[in-house]
């Protein structure tokens, strides 16, 4: 017999936040084909990228893509083992193996937005 699930068990947050960063996805994802497919002086070289990154509004950018992309990517997997009749140790050894790889490559993204050095300007 099916048995509710209270509000903190239910999944509710994830499946909310899953939409909302979708939403969220979806407009940066649209911002970032324009800004470097319909800006030529955007330009994809190392020096564009490099100058383009001086200016903290595209590491903020940059840094809330890599978290959102990487939470609703996880959690959408997470989502699909989640559908199956998993024993409980398939259970956390999934969800752990998500986490530690999540974490991971989240770090890593930060780490190489970060790492972009800031370059003094000339000015005349």
């Amino acid at each position: 017999m099916y048995k509710h699930q209270h509000s903190t068990s239910s999944g509710s947050f994830s499946w909310v936040f899953q939409r909302i960063t979708g939403l969220i996805l979806v407009v940066m994802v649209i911002s970032h084909y324009i800004l470097m497919h319909y800006t030529p002086e955007s330009g994809h070289t190392y020096d564009a990228v490099l100058a383009r990154m001086q200016s903290n509004w595209y590491r903020v950018f940059d840094l809330t893509f890599v978290v959102l992309a990487m939470y609703h990517g996880l959690n959408g997997i997470w989502g699909i083992f989640r559908d199956y009749k998993l024993k409980q140790w398939q259970s956390v050894a999934i969800i752990g193996l998500l986490i530690i790889f999540g974490l991971a490559f989240t770090l890593w993204g930060i780490k190489t937005i970060l790492d972009i050095p800031y370059v003094p300007t000339v000015s005349s």
